[in-house]
This record gives structure tokens, sequence and C-alpha cells, in this order.
């Protein structure tokens, strides 16, 4: 029996060795997570208490799910990578039923045999506290029966819910935990944290500043149908003095003042936005890895070529560098559908001279690059493309010039309107001064764990990264001279936002227009990967 004992625990020993050693070796340490738990602590108020949730499974179709994506918020606390498990932080040193201190409680799906043989190791309790180094972790089935008073503390701070958590059966799946916890901390079925935002303001009305309220709260929410159209807003609208509307105000159901579903985000922001060394060292790596994508189809491409196949392309060299993700959907319009911001159908079948707009980006270990390139599909741009996509470099040279700490996001986006309005005027385009629509969005947002990563709107500043993305786009029957529609260009590049100015992290990845013309002009080694014709098999 002894050698028995003996032999499995060898072999469990020898299979946990095996999978380290499969396992990438780049990953965050344990130490990263364990910082940011301790830093947001800092952040939250007296006797506060914050609880998050793992992404849900989110179902394909059928009996087939979407491969699973950790929330980024989860795993840049925990480092954890699967579904059904919860993270509570508390402000406070706790102390439990026996004495023992803690400030953290995590509660990981639990081990079985059974679903690991068909979908994977799990790591359970013990796993995270000795892979994850979370020392107060429980299987998610004792959450339920944990004696936690969340009434006790000032403030409950959570990610309001969806609606997109499906009931898996079992005893503590995600379903489960959420419901479980609404019980806990008295969070009714029908809570919607927004709303219930929208109530705090409503409430500090006083006969004196009404108007000054209903303005400010429709403002902000006037374009929301389901806020608009609240009955309690909708009254309060109407009251027309401010003794009405406290009548009105205090009609409205009262809920634990503790609970606190719209300050997390921001505290998250304000720790996601500026990346440490070990974020950078992987966005870096992200942004290679899409840049050489890029470079790899400009020697590829061919008029014949698919926008499907060129999607290909990007994302084997995603995958041939490691990258387990694309960071968003790819996107690969050619000609008119260059003009469709986010277009991800890629199912137009030949790109024949158009200009292609790919935007793609690698992710990471979980973080993700942003970057656009518009090239010709066949290697020689035509006078009037090459005069859109000079605006548009012009336009993104002068953004660069402002990325620094202390500068606004928002003169990113400032300048290179300024810059195309002239442009295109000078083109005959437009009317000097006119109001148009080729220049549709703004110009930079934060790359990290998300594409669009959290953030405070705060100030550029040291260990940010953004991107600056300015674009033009003249879709077909647009009010100008027929020569220019279906031209659509963006370039977009990853800027780390330095001391006393920026780094391009996106340079490898050619920019002007004699840079990808050379590019595309090279041989490539996909140039020899032939497939046979199918459809004249059959």
């Amino acid at each position: 029996m002894t050698r028995l004992i003996l032999f499995l625990l060898l072999m469990s020993s020898l299979s946990a060795s095996l999978f380290a050693q499969d396992e990438p070796q780049d990953l965050l340490p344990a130490d990263f997570h364990l910082g940011r738990r301790e830093a947001l602590r800092k952040l939250l108020p007296p006797k506060g208490v914050a609880v998050f949730f793992a992404n849900p499974v989110r179902n394909r179709s059928n009996d087939v799910d979407y491969l699973y994506h950790q929330d980024p918020d989860f795993y840049y606390l925990t480092g954890y990578q699967e579904p059904n498990a919860m993270l509570i932080l508390f402000a406070d040193e706790q102390t439990d039923d026996k004495g023992n201190k803690y400030t953290e409680l995590f509660f990981a799906q639990s081990r079985d045999p059974l679903r690991e043989r068909w979908d994977g190791k799990r790591l359970g309790p013990e796993g995270v506290k000795s892979k994850l180094g979370i020392a107060n972790t429980f299987d998610h089935k004792e959450f339920k029966d944990k004696k936690i008073d969340f009434a006790a503390f000032d403030k409950v701070l959570f990610f309001d819910f969806k609606n997109d958590v499906r009931d898996a059966g079992g005893e503590a799946d995600l379903y489960d935990l959420i419901q479980q916890f609404r019980d806990k901390a008295g969070i009714p079925s029908n809570y919607n944290g927004a709303r219930e935002t929208m109530y705090a303001q409503l409430r500090e009305v006083t006969e004196e500043n009404y108007k000054q309220v209903a303005e400010s709260v429709f403002a902000r929410y006037g374009r929301n149908p389901g806020m608009r159209n609240d009955e309690h807003l909708q009254a309060f609208i109407k009251a027309g003095s401010g003794k009405e509307a406290k009548k009105i105000v205090a009609k409205i159901p009262a809920l634990p003042k503790n609970l606190d579903a719209s300050s997390l985000g921001g505290k998250m922001g304000q720790l996601r936005m500026v990346k440490s060394d070990a974020e950078l060292k992987l966005l870096r790596k992200a942004v290679d890895v899409s840049c050489q994508g890029q470079v790899e189809v400009m020697k590829a491409m061919h008029p014949a070529m698919s926008e499907m196949e060129i999607r290909g392309i990007h994302e084997f060299v995603f995958r041939r560098y490691g990258s387990e993700y694309e960071g968003y959907p790819s996107i690969v319009g050619s000609g008119h559908n260059s003009c469709v911001l986010h277009y991800v159908e890629n199912n137009r079948q030949r790109v024949s001279t158009d200009l292609v707009l790919m935007d793609l980006g690698a992710e990471y270990h979980g973080y993700t690059a942003d970057i656009t390139r518009t090239i010709p599909a066949d290697g020689t741009f035509s006078e009037e493309q090459k005069a859109i996509y000079n605006i548009v470099l012009e336009a993104q040279e002068a953004a660069f010039k402002v990325c620094k700490p202390g500068t606004a996001m928002r003169e990113t986006t400032r300048i290179c309107r300024e810059i195309a309005d002239k442009r295109l005027a000078e083109l005959g385009l437009i009317k000097p001064g006119a109001q148009h629509e080729y220049f549709p969005h703004g110009v930079s947002h934060h790359i990290g764990l998300d594409v669009h990563d959290r953030s405070t709107g705060a100030p550029m500043a040291e260990g940010m990264v953004i991107t600056v993305e300015p674009g033009i786009y003249i879709p077909p029957n647009s009010p100008c001279d027929p020569k220019w529609w279906g031209i659509g260009v963006r370039i977009e590049d990853d800027v780390l936002i330095t001391k006393d100015g920026y780094e391009l992290l996106s340079k490898s990845a050619p920019r002007t227009v004699e840079e990808i013309e050379k590019m595309m002009a090279q041989p490539s080694p996909l140039d020899a990967f032939l497939l046979p014709n199918l459809d004249k098999k059959n």
C-alpha cells in the first residue's frame, strides 16, 4: 500500500512537472498580480470590499462553446485563466473564526477528473495556492456557506451584472456564485447599477438646485432609451420645481446604501492605464508580432487574393510567434470595404488593385497590439490613393509630436482633424471650413489587456501605451468627384509615452508610401506555397 501511495505521488509530481514544461515561460509572475491586488486595496474606501467574477463561458452553437477568454480585470488581479471563480478583496484586514488574518478570498472551480479529461487540466484550490500564490483560496462550492456579512461594509464595490451568464447546472458555476453573492449582499434581481447611479444623483435635489440637477442628469442619460424612459426620471424632469421633485424622489425604492456598481471601473482604470516593465515586455512582443504580420502580408500581397486569405496570413504569423488570440476581430477591408470602420466579414473574394486596409492586433499572454496599415493590392499607389494616404500620414506625424506627459488625449484628434480638413479642402473634396464625414472617429485610445484598455481620461503620462490612428474614408456616392470613391485609409501605430516624449513601438511595419512599395516588391516565403484547386478536383 505504501509503495502504491509513493508511486501515485511520484506520477502526480511528474505530471505536474510535464505540464509546467509545456506552458509558456514568460507569463506575468504571481508577484505582479499580488502587487496589483495590494495597489487596488489602497484605492478602496475604508471599510470597503471589492468583488470580482471570472468571465462566463459563452456558447457558440449547440454543444460548442467559444474559446474561453478570461475577464481582463480578473486576470490582471489574479493570473487565473479558468471560469467559475470569484475574488473578494477587503480594504481592511479581516479575522476568521480561528483568529487568522486575511485581506482576500479566492474561490476557484473544483478539480474534476472527468471534465479535465475532456477539457484540460484545472488548477483547483491547491493549484491556485501553489502556482498563483493566493493563500486564502477555497473551492468555489464553499462560497455558499461562507459567512460574509456584506451589510457590515460601508461600500461593496462590484461591476454591474450582465445578462449573458448561463446556468450550466452543478453547485457552483458562475451563475450560482453571482446569485449567492446577490443574496448575501442584498442585491435585488432587477438591480441596475447605472440606474442606481442616476437615482443617487436625483436624491441630491433641493428646491434651489432642481433645474441644474435635471439638466445634468438628462444630459448624461438622455441618449440611453432605457434610462430616458425610466418612470422616475420622466416624472423628475416633468416636476417643474424642486419641491415637487423631492416628492418624486421620495417614492424611488431604497436599496442598501453601501452597494456601488459604478466606482470599480475607474479604480481599475487608474491602475491599468500605466504599464509596468513586466507588462511592457508582453506588449512589445504583441506589437512586434503584429508588425511582422503586416510585413509578411506586404510581401505576399497580389490582386487575386481574397480578404480572408490576407487575414489568414496575419493570423498564421501571430500563431507562429506564440500569440494565443487576436486582440479583437480582424479587419481586412479592400476598396469600398475599407470605408467601413469595423468591417469584420472579410469576405470579398478578390482585392483587385484597390487599397487594402488591414487592422489587426496579436494578443500575447493577454496583452494586445492594435496596428493598421493600408496598402495597394498591386504594390503601387495610384495618384488618388497616394494623395489621401499622405494626408493621413502627415496628420499622424503631427500627432506624434504632442505625445508626451501632460498632453490631453483629445489633442491628437484635434491636430489630425485640423490637418485633414485643410488638405481635403486643397484637393477639392470639401469646401474650406465645411463639415464632412470623411474623418469620423477619434485618434487615440489606451491598449493593454483590452484593445480599448481601461483608463480614467487623465492626461498622457509615462508608462501609458496608446494608439495614434487617423483615418480618411470616402465611401461610394460621397459628395465629391467619383475618382475618390472607395478610398479608405487608416494608419495606426502604438506609442509608449516616455519621461519626456514617446517611443514608436510599431516602427518595424513600413509606414510611408516609399517604404510600403519597396517592401511589397520583395519576394515572399509564401510564393512557393501553392495549394491544389479543389474545385477542379471535384
